[in-house]
């Protein structure tokens, strides 16, 4: 048996997200059998919603990419918040590409030795994870993107932990 083989008994997950955003009633784009987009309303802004398939590693990265473009300026301030919020996170991480400067979520999950239902149950809640990180911290990316005066004084209380809503 060699390392491909391993992997040959997972289908596209691709195929369950399209149950789940079924289930949202989402509009989503299937440009080809490994890549699935769609576009939600969170509670704080808008997100891009990606799924890449990598049938050879029975893999798939996902990425919630927020609607917001940060300053090429602010790479030091962007990179200490991406520091001090990923290093809270369980799951998946934050990113900012210096080509785009637009800041996302991002996980890979291995699906090997998943079934179609405990594949799909591992997306939606995937998906719920990324909500509410994206949720969560919009806000301090939307400072980064738009605030004029920023420095760690505020992003540090902007990175502090609620509880509520005002």
């Amino acid at each position: 048996m060699n390392d491909l083989d391993l992997f040959s008994d997972v289908s596209n997950p691709l195929d369950g997200i399209e149950e789940v955003m079924a289930s949202h009633d989402w509009s989503f784009e299937r440009p080809n059998p490994e890549e699935l987009m769609v576009q939600i309303r969170g509670k704080r802004g808008q997100y891009r919603m990606s799924f890449l398939w990598q049938e050879e590693y029975s893999a798939m990265q996902f990425y919630c990419e927020l609607d917001l473009e940060i300053p090429k300026d602010r790479t030091d301030l962007t990179g200490r918040v991406l520091r001090d919020i990923n290093e809270s996170l369980w799951l998946g991480h934050f990113d900012v590409p210096q080509e785009s400067r637009t800041p996302y979520f991002r996980h890979t999950t291995l699906f090997r030795g998943m079934t179609h239902t405990s594949g799909t149950d591992h997306i939606s809640d995937l998906i719920e994870v990324a909500l509410a990180q994206c949720d969560k911290h919009y806000n301090v990316f939307h400072m980064l993107s738009s605030t004029v005066f920023l420095n760690d004084s505020v992003l540090t209380l902007a990175l502090s932990e609620t509880h509520g809503e005002a």
